[in-house]
Formats: structure tokens, C-alpha cells, sequence
């Protein structure tokens, strides 16, 4: 069953990379800000570029609210840096779920096995508070849209 708004987040622990240097990333070292998941389904791809560029341009927006952005994708960490490097990088990481796990945690895989254009926003407690699923051809969600969803996730923690 897939996860949604309320759910707790399911846990990661994915591979990523930022500006060429590699580390794990996970959800427990985020606790406490908000995060926004991105979901996207492939480098290099046109949506794709447009959405991550989008965000690296307005990160600035995300930064205000402490929100921390990563974007996943299942090609591996040399398929993000040669991506990353080809667009003057972004300003969040590229996290690598080669084996789909995350994906499938998060309910975030079509009918036959790739990748939709989905986006969650995690509160700081580490609960789902925004949750959109499309399709891998589907347009992204802007910038607006997410702040608007970091702010609300934020109200709702003061009660």
C-alpha cells in the first residue's frame, strides 16, 4: 500500500551526491527541518532538467523555510554527476536508488516498474504532510506549490 499525507516517512539510507562529493544520505540526519523528496524518472531527460533547474534557481524560496531538497532517480552516481555537471550543478543532491527501494517505499513506481514524477514533503517530525504522484511525462510541481506545502507543514508542527 502506498504511503500518504499522515504517514510517518518511510526511513532511507541512499547513496547521493552534491557537487561531486559522494555520501549517504538519510532521513534520521534530517530530523527536525523539512524535506522535500523529489522523485524524478530519469538524467538528462527534458522534464526532468527543466523541474531540477527550476529548483536549483529558486532554491533561495526553500532555504528561507530550512527545507532541504533531494531529488531521486534510479541511474547511479556517475549518471547524477555527469547530469549534474552537464547543467552547471544544482543546489540540492542527487540520491541514486539503483535497486528501486526507496521507490517502492514510497510508492512511487508505475505499472511496469519505472519511475513517476512524484514529490512528498516531510515535516521535521518526519511525517508526510504533502504527497503528489504523477506519471514520468507528467509536468512538475513548481516551486509555489511546494513552498506553499513547506509553510503549511510548518504551521501545522506550532499547532
Amino acid at each position: 500500500m502506498a504511503v500518504t499525507a499522515g504517514d510517518p516517512a518511510p526511513p532511507f539510507s541512499v547513496p547521493g551526491t552534491l557537487n561531486g562529493e559522494r555520501r549517504t544520505y538519510t532521513l534520521a540526519e534530517l530530523a527536525g527541518r523539512p524535506v522535500v523528496l523529489i522523485f524524478y524518472p530519469g538524467d538528462n531527460t527534458p522534464i526532468c532538467t527543466q523541474q531540477l533547474n527550476s529548483y536549483t534557481d529558486d532554491i533561495d524560496q526553500f532555504l528561507a523555510l530550512d527545507a532541504q531538497l533531494l531529488a531521486v532517480s534510479p541511474e547511479d552516481l556517475d549518471s547524477h554527476e555527469g547530469f549534474a555537471d552537464h547543467q552547471g550543478g544544482f543546489a540540492f543532491p542527487l540520491l541514486a536508488d539503483t535497486d528501486k527501494a526507496l521507490a517502492e517505499a514510497y510508492g512511487v513506481l508505475g505499472p511496469v516498474g519505472y519511475y513517476r514524477r512524484c514529490v512528498f514533503v516531510i515535516d521535521g517530525a518526519g511525517t508526510l504532510t504533502y504527497v503528489h504522484r504523477g506519471h514520468a511525462a507528467s509536468t512538475f510541481r513548481t516551486t509555489d506549490e511546494l513552498i506553499a506545502a513547506v509553510q503549511a507543514a510548518q504551521a501545522a508542527a506550532l499547532g
